[in-house]
């Protein structure tokens, strides 16, 4: 299998880039060298390749900064899906395009599963259900993959920063009230693999087992981390965003099971095996 990654520099990118490298022949891009946005420079990179699969992590992930930079964030994330499907089409090969939980509002109060119609509340929402939707229209060989609360090597994620408010914080409040999937991104890229092995093409969630809150996943990061700090629950409200976001957004994975076969581990589990790798890297 000859892969092309897009975002290669990313969390999740770096762990694609380690997982399929063990099953073949995988090429790296990302910024400056490809810009996703530009279609001229993507197709020549796929022309000079060759690959047999485009893999789509690139992402422009910046909730907050959405809402401002609506036009950044719908290029990235809908004109560059649109570019990656286009190419992979034109090559007739498969393309793997990452969506977000953030293209749901929250209000189910049960876990999406796939079939569920999207109603995001943000731009960065938007944006991705852009980006959902370009590949659909471009690519029939399309794996479609939503995740959530991704955290994994060299990332600015939750992992990390409840990790470095640590350092000078004794007691950390965290909110309650914000219920989600915590995503280790190496399971992600297994799930990922496990699913371009099948031709069953189409829309799937891939997450970790389980849910819980902000404050319950700081208090594991903080456990098996060995630190003292005092976690505390807090409302949502104490910590305004300029982006709205759902407060229940998990999502259901047993579709990815019952295409593949492979089973995401628990959120528990993963986050240990996070933080080990983590140690072993420090």
């Amino acid at each position: 299998m000859r892969t092309l990654v897009l975002g290669a520099k990313g969390q999740l990118g770096r762990d694609l880039m380690e997982v399929f490298g063990k099953k073949g022949e995988i090429w790296g891009a990302d910024l400056p060298e490809v810009d996703i946005a530009d279609g001229v420079a993507l197709a020549a990179l796929a022309d000079r390749l060759g690959p047999d699969l485009i893999i789509n992590a690139a992402a422009y992930t910046d909730v907050d900064g959405a809402e401002e930079n609506v036009e950044t964030a719908f290029r990235v994330n809908e004109t560059g899906a649109r570019n990656a499907a286009d190419v992979a089409a034109y090559h007739d090969i498969p393309v793997v395009y990452y969506s977000t939980d953030y293209v749901f509002d929250g209000a189910k109060g049960l876990p999406y599963v796939p079939s569920d119609p999207m109603a995001p509340i943000n731009m960065y929402g938007r944006s991705k259900a852009a980006g959902e939707a370009a590949t659909r229209k471009s690519a029939l060989k399309c794996f479609i993959i939503r995740t959530a609360w991704l955290y994994g090597p060299g990332g600015s994620n939750f992992v990390e920063k409840i990790l470095r408010a640590a350092e000078t914080k004794p007691e950390l409040r965290v909110v309650e009230d914000e219920i989600g999937s915590p995503t280790h991104t190496l399971d992600l890229a297994e799930a990922t693999l496990a699913l371009v092995q099948t031709q069953s093409y189409g829309l799937y969630h891939a997450v970790n087992e389980g849910s819980c809150s902000r404050y319950e996943q700081a208090r594991a990061i903080i456990e098996y981390t060995g630190l003292k700090n005092t976690v505390v629950p807090c409302s949502l409200n104490e910590f305004p965003t300029k982006a709205q976001r759902p407060v229940y957004s998990v999502l259901d994975s047993s579709a990815v099971a019952e295409a593949s076969g492979y089973v995401l581990r628990g959120w528990r589990e993963a986050l240990q095996n996070y933080i080990q790798r983590r140690a072993e890297a420090l």
